[in-house]
C-alpha cells in the first residue's frame, strides 16, 4: 500500500491509506491520525498503550484536560518501562470525535495534559496515535483491527512480534494478538470484567500499569539470560 501524509489544521497529521475508508474529519482516505510524526530513535523495544481506563481514568468522551486524572501507579509503571530502555506509543480509540462530542483540539488537550502528569511534555511518547471514527465508518485503525500498531510499527522502525500491549479491554488484547505482540490486561478500567468474562486470553493479567512494566521486565530480563 502507498502512503501519504495530509497536513491537517492545527499542524495534525493524517495517516492516509490509498485503499483505506474515506476519512471523515479530513474528507480522504485514513486509516488513522496521528498527533505528531514519530521521530525514529535508536532500535529498541516498544510498548503500545491504551490511554483511558489503562493510564488515565476513563470519563467517558473526556474532554476537558482539567479533570485528568492518572491511575494509581501508572507513572510509576510508566517511568519503570521508560527507565528499561522501552518507548512507550499511545494507540487510542476516541470515537467521541466521531460522534461529535468532542474535537482533535481538545483530545490534544487532555493528552498534553497527561503527558504534563507524567512528569513530561508531548515527546514522552514516542508516538502519540488515535482512531477518531466510530465502528459504523469501518475504517481499518479501529481497535480491535492492528492498524494503528501496524502504523506506529513502520513510522518508529520496530518488529510488533518484539512489542507489548497493554491495555484494560478486549479490544486492546485483540489488536495486540492481531499484530502478533505480547498482550497484558490491567485490572483498571474495564479490564477487572474482561478478566471475568474470560473473552480473551493475554499473556499476562496485571493489576495496575505498574504490576504490568515489572512483568514486561522480568520477560526482558529472561530473555537476555537465554
Amino acid at each position: 500500500m502507498r502512503l501519504f501524509f495530509f497536513l491537517l489544521s492545527l499542524g495534525k497529521l493524517c495517516a492516509i491509506i490509498a485503499n483505506g475508508n474515506s476519512c471523515r474529519f479530513c474528507g480522504r482516505r485514513a486509516e488513522g491520525c496521528r498527533e505528531r510524526m514519530p521521530v525514529p530513535e535508536q532500535p529498541k523495544k516498544y510498548v503500545l498503550l491504551d490511554r483511558d481506563g489503562t493510564i488515565i481514568v476513563n470519563k467517558h468522551y473526556q474532554k476537558d484536560p482539567e479533570i485528568t486524572e492518572l491511575l494509581p501507579h501508572a507513572r510509576e509503571g510508566l517511568d519503570l518501562l521508560r527507565s528499561s530502555g522501552f518507548g512507550l506509543v499511545l494507540v487510542t480509540n476516541q470515537s467521541g470525535i466521531g460522534r461529535g462530542l468532542l474535537t482533535r483540539a481538545d483530545m490534544t488537550a487532555v493528552n498534553r495534559r497527561m503527558a504534563r502528569e507524567l512528569g513530561g511534555e508531548e515527546d514522552y511518547f514516542a508516538g502519540m496515535y488515535c482512531c477518531p471514527h466510530v465502528p459504523e465508518d469501518g475504517c481499518s485503525c479501529r481497535k480491535p483491527l492492528p492498524g494503528m500498531a501496524e502504523q506506529a510499527a513502520r513510522d518508529l522502525g520496530f518488529a510488533l512480534r518484539e512489542a507489548y500491549v497493554v491495555g484494560d479491554s478486549e479490544g486492546d488484547i485483540k489488536m495486540g494478538d492481531a499484530a502478533g505482540a505480547a498482550t497484558v490486561l490491567v485490572r483498571t478500567g474495564y479490564g477487572s470484567g474482561v478478566e471475568e468474562k474470560g473473552n480473551v486470553c493475554p499473556g499476562y493479567v496485571a493489576d495496575d500499569l505498574l504490576d504490568a512494566a515489572e512483568w514486561i521486565v522480568r520477560q526482558e530480563n529472561a530473555q537476555d539470560r537465554t
